[in-house]
């Protein structure tokens, strides 16, 4: 198939994260199953309009913004006509391919998760509550009008929420370490926090639930990974017991969670949470809290979920660590996701099926609700 991705972003660009992984490890494969495939995204300074990666095309325009607007002016331009599949990667904003696809190419939108509760703690009061009641609702209702690949559970009731009724699962994919970190388990007990020091993540509740568990457990440690614009704030205000590591090499984060005997997540809600993968893969469980898409990711990797608050935190932290730190805890095979191809290949699947499936036109369907709307 000749097959079009559209993603505000690709893996060279800066802000990219899993989402980005995720589209690089599937779309090389499906070269090297012989499709045609093109991602476009936007531009990232220093690389070109244009260039081949992996067998792959990568078309750049716009920033984040105006990146939705480019790709439209580039089907317009040069992709009309020559696509049988087009795959609208959503990340909060969707492209909304099916409303402007007029060639007969089928649309199929691929979501990782849906934002809601992040509106809130990533945005000013304002455009957070017109974020996240006016405008992802009709973003969501309107992408929901055609099929929808969903990475996670969560995400797919999230997406029937606003009205999607075509959602099909497609699996999550990690690739282990070749070689797993030659470490023991920490002498002391020992928590891990891995993650980007924003508010979405919450930090500030993962050093609540220690402080509060040490009470019970004074030897208690807990080992802070990542950067992010709250690490002075934070390490300013740590209590006994918190060491900061800021952002690490991968060999480092990698080696500081096989050391630890639990890992912690406390994140408002995430596409599937993919570090919880990560710290199974090298032999820790998690404890996490039960929000959309960690719950997905910690349940697969037999770790545990709790109310998301720090106190439940603790209880659990005190309940769990005297028979963790007795035991050791299996590594897990792609820590509880799947191998890239398998992800690929269920992905293609799933593309293919959809885009064999009879056709409706959701773009004529859409131009009648607008038109009945103006009457």
């Amino acid at each position: 198939m000749r097959i079009l991705v559209l993603n505000w972003r690709d893996l060279t660009h800066p802000a990219s994260g899993g989402a980005e992984v995720y589209t690089e490890q599937v779309l090389r494969r499906w070269v090297q199953a012989g499709h045609e495939v093109t991602l476009f995204a936007a531009a990232v300074a220093g690389r070109p309009a244009d260039e081949t990666i992996d067998g792959y095309r990568v078309v750049r325009a716009g920033n984040r913004f105006t990146v939705y607007r480019e790709a439209r002016r580039w089907w317009e331009r040069h992709g009309r006509g020559r696509y049988d599949v087009v795959v609208d990667e959503t990340n909060t904003v969707p492209f909304l391919a099916h409303e402007w696809v007029d060639d007969g190419a089928r649309t199929i939108a691929l979501v990782h998760q849906t934002c809601e509760e992040i509106w809130h703690v990533n945005a000013p009061p304002l455009l957070a509550h017109l974020g996240r009641y006016r405008l992802e609702p009709n973003w969501l209702r309107r992408l929901g009008r055609g099929p929808i690949l969903a990475v996670s559970e969560s995400t797919r009731d999230a997406l029937a929420r606003f009205g999607a009724h075509d959602v099909t699962v497609v699996p999550e994919g990690y690739e282990p370490p070749a070689v797993l970190p030659a470490v023991l388990k920490a002498e002391q007990p020992t928590a891990v926090f891995c993650g980007r020091m924003v508010s979405y993540k919450r930090p500030y509740d993962v050093m609540r639930a220690v402080e509060l568990a040490r009470r019970e457990l004074p030897g208690l440690r807990l080992r802070m990974i990542g950067g992010g614009p709250l690490l002075e704030r934070l390490r300013a205000g740590a209590p006994d017991g918190v060491d900061f590591l800021g952002r690490v090499p991968e060999q480092v984060k990698l080696d500081e969670m096989a050391r630890a005997h639990v890992h912690l997540a406390t994140s408002v809600r995430e596409g599937w949470g993919l570090v919880v993968t990560e710290a199974a893969a090298v032999g820790t469980p998690t404890i996490a809290y039960d929000v959309p898409g960690l719950r997905d990711s910690t349940r697969a990797a037999g770790g545990v979920v709790v109310p998301p608050h720090p106190e439940a935190m603790a209880r659990w932290l005190c309940e769990l660590m005297p028979s963790r730190f007795a035991g050791p805890f299996p590594a897990l095979p792609h820590g509880g996701a799947h191998s890239w191809d398998d992800v690929a290949a269920t992905v293609l699947d799933a593309v293919t099926e959809k885009a064999r499936a009879p056709h409706t036109d959701i773009r004529r369907d859409h131009e009648n609700q607008l038109r009945g709307a103006h009457v």
